[in-house]
């Protein structure tokens, strides 16, 4: 490895973590369930490389003699800044730690998937123990200032501290459940035209061309069907993204990719310079994307999936087309009472398809458990009892089942403690951003007005988008917005929207 220059060092390092990426989206996507311990030991020895590469001694050199060079630019001072906290972060967590913390996550999917199949959450209790051992592990070995719970925070929001998180959350409480009380008194209205029969075949159109619509490039992806939609990178050039489609219920389908289209194209509209560096790599969690913390990432996920996409001057453009995707299907129904429906707010199980008032409620039942796995108030055998007990506390239903509560969500089985107060934290930025840019461009709301997504779409580009991972999460909100973390365009667009559509509210 002698005689390489850092960027070519950092090209080496994208290179592997671009192929674990490949890797753990084909598991996800069509992968056998027999070759998952196999596939498992195959990320594992990849994360171990791109560890030992990171924190080589010839990789140390080749930063230590970039950082000399004259005429640095912001995004190169920025680079050498995300490289040094990473080999600081690095060095501190054992190798043998992150390989099996890798093994067993790979094994741990497959096991997840067969028991969420099976509501047998027995089957996937090991597993998820081990797991969490591994956290407490992990979080003990990098340190934190309040709770062990701010060390796996890091790895996906970096600086979030917890008394910020849990301000924020009361916060939200103290007018998300009056208001979600009061909604849920009031007169419903009708959505049963939302579970008629809709053909995949013909919902995997509609998504495609709606996608399409909105600025995500089928020419630069591809839509895959999972259990758990997702969306992953292997570069700019190579963004897929995954749905689920219910031939019963139209909303999980196309929502689901309207959302990961947000994603894809946060991902596709990188600058093409920042490609194969360290601005396009999370060098925390040795995961390339480009996206500067999953919060951000959220933010523009559920930015285009519910203010573009659940919209009533979307829907006014392209309800029609909906109608003749699926003949006959909604001929008696019109565009307002689809509106309505699409946004009909009422307690549900299931997170993924929580509407946007419910939402968060979701996010602080699963943050408020995984803060007690970390530091052992909760058992894992317990979590099926408490989560609930939670559901109740906070949406007046308890879980129908395991399958459709402890079990539903993918990320403990990856390994993904701490990052579920992205989704909160994305909602809340992503209002922000959406304020900033109505308010800095007029322009934008007439646009949109007319199913023309391409201005917001370049705004949001040349503000965020294009940046990568140049700016830390707080640095780019305040850059963009200027203002630090702001729950209350997030409040007030909630508000209003839900007063228009429930009027006796």
């Amino acid at each position: 490895m002698n005689h390489l220059t850092l960027n070519e060092y950092v090209a080496r390092l994208s290179d592997v973590l671009n192929s674990i990426n490949l890797l753990n989206w084909d598991a996800s996507t069509g992968m056998p369930d027999a070759a998952s311990r196999r596939r498992g030991l195959q990320v594992a020895t990849l994360n171990t490389l791109a560890q030992q590469l990171l924190l080589s001694a010839d990789f140390a050199a080749a930063l230590a003699h970039d950082k000399k060079q004259p005429g640095l630019t912001l995004q190169q001072r920025n680079a050498h800044r995300a490289l040094d906290e990473a080999i600081v972060w690095h060095k501190k967590i054992p190798a043998e730690l992150m390989a099996t913390q890798a093994h067993l996550t790979s094994v741990a999917e497959v096991v997840w998937r067969e028991a969420r199949a099976k509501n047998d959450f027995a089957a996937f209790k090991p597993y998820l123990e081990k797991i969490v051992e591994l956290k407490r592990r992990v979080a003990d070995a990098v340190g934190y200032e309040n709770h062990p719970y701010e060390a796996l925070m890091h790895e996906y929001e970096p600086g979030l501290k917890l008394p910020a998180l849990q301000g924020l959350f009361e916060q939200l409480q103290s007018r998300l459940i009056p208001l979600a009380r009061a909604v849920h008194a009031a007169p419903k209205p009708d959505n049963h035209f939302l579970f008629r029969h809709y053909p995949e075949a013909q919902q995997r159109q509609l998504s495609t061309h709606l996608a399409t619509r909105i600025g995500y490039d089928f020419t630069r992806g591809k839509l895959d069907t999972t259990t758990h939609p997702f969306e992953i990178s292997m570069s700019r050039d190579d963004v897929r993204i995954t749905t689920r489609f219910n031939p019963h219920f139209i909303n999980a389908g196309l929502f689901g990719t309207l959302h990961e289209a947000g994603h894809g194209m946060y991902e596709q509209n990188v600058d093409p310079a920042l490609s194969d560096t360290a601005l396009t790599l999370d060098l925390t969690g040795l995961y390339a994307v480009a996206g500067a913390s999953f919060g951000l990432h959220e933010s523009q996920s559920r930015l285009w999936e519910n203010r573009i996409g659940r919209s009533l001057t979307f829907w006014q453009h392209h309800f029609s087309l909906l109608q003749s995707t699926f003949p006959g299907v909604l001929e008696d129904i019109d565009v307002g009472q689809f509106y309505r429906a699409i946004n009909r707010s009422e307690p549900s199980a299931i997170r993924v398809e929580a509407d946007e008032l419910t939402y968060d409620f979701h996010i602080m039942l699963r943050v408020e458990l995984e803060i007690g796995l970390i530091d052992g108030s909760v058992r894992v055998d317990d979590l099926p009892g408490l989560w609930s007990e939670k559901l109740q506390h906070y949406l007046g239903i308890p879980a129908p089942d395991d399958s459709h509560g402890v079990l539903q969500d993918i990320h403990w089985s990856k390994g993904m403690m701490g990052s579920f107060p992205t989704y909160t934290l994305g909602n809340v930025m992503g209002a922000q951003f959406m304020a900033t840019a109505l308010q800095s461009s007029p322009d934008i709301q007439k646009a949109i007005n007319r199913a023309d997504y391409q201005p917001l779409r370049e705004w949001l580009t040349a503000q965020i988008y294009q940046h990568g991972r140049t700016f830390q999460p707080g640095e780019l909100l305040q850059r963009v917005t200027g203002s630090a973390l702001d729950a209350g365009p997030y409040l007030g667009y909630l508000e209003q929207k839900y007063r228009a559509l429930y009027p006796s509210v």
